[in-house]
C-alpha cells in the first residue's frame, strides 16, 4: 500500500525551485532539499530516486511555468511590433532581477548540459518565435529569432553592467529594434 503524500508534487517542486534558485542546481543535495520542502531526506530520495532526476524534474517544473506565462504573455498582448515587444517585456525579469538574472545563468548552463532540458528550452524558444511571428509581416519568423536574441542579450548584459532598471534597458532595446524594422504591422 503507498503512503499518502503530505505534499503535492507541483508544491514540492515550486519549494525546491525556490531552494535551486539560492543554492544553484551543483549544491542542492537531499539534505538541502529536504530542508526547503519541510520533507526528510529518505522522502525526497523515493520521491526521486537521485539528486540528477529530483534536479531535473525542478528544472522541467520550471519550463512548465515559463510555458504558461508565455501563453499568457501571448493571449494578453496586441498584434504587430509593439505586441511582440509588449510580449518579451512581459516576461522580463521583474522583482530582484539582479539576483535572478545571475541565478539564472546557473539554472541555464544546466539547461543546456542536459538533453530533456535543452530540448525543453528550444521547444520554449519556437513556441516563443512563432507568438511574436503571429504579430509579425511574411518575415515574421527570422524577425522573431533577431528579437528573442536581443532580448535575451539584453537581460545578460544587464547583469553585467546594471546601469539602469533591467525593464528600461530591455524597453530600451527592443524599441530599437522596433524602429530599425518599421512598423511591422500585418
Amino acid at each position: 500500500m503507498s503512503r499518502r503524500k503530505s505534499i503535492s508534487d507541483d508544491l514540492l517542486l515550486d519549494r525546491l525551485l525556490v531552494g535551486i534558485a539560492q543554492t544553484g542546481p551543483a549544491d542542492l543535495s537531499f539534505a538541502r532539499a529536504a530542508r526547503v520542502a519541510g520533507l526528510s531526506a529518505p522522502t525526497l530520495v523515493q520521491r526521486f530516486g537521485s539528486r540528477e532526476a529530483m534536479v531535473e524534474a525542478v528544472l522541467l517544473r520550471a519550463w512548465d511555468l515559463l510555458d504558461a506565462r508565455t501563453a499568457a504573455a501571448d493571449a494578453a498582448c496586441g498584434p504587430g511590433a509593439l505586441g511582440a515587444v509588449d510580449l518579451l517585456l512581459q516576461l522580463t525579469l521583474g522583482g530582484d532581477a539582479a539576483h535572478d538574472s545571475g541565478d539564472g545563468l546557473l539554472l541555464l548552463r544546466e539547461d543546456i548540459r542536459n538533453p530533456v532540458l535543452r530540448a525543453r528550452g528550444a521547444a520554449w524558444g519556437e513556441t516563443l518565435v512563432q507568438a511574436i511571428a503571429r504579430r509579425l509581416p511574411e518575415d515574421g519568423a527570422r524577425l522573431g529569432w533577431e528579437a528573442v536574441s536581443l532580448w535575451q542579450g539584453a537581460i545578460i548584459w544587464w547583469s553585467f553592467r546594471r546601469n539602469a532598471p533591467l525593464a528600461e534597458v530591455v524597453a530600451s532595446t527592443l524599441e530599437g529594434w522596433r524602429k530599425r524594422n518599421g512598423d511591422l504591422t500585418r
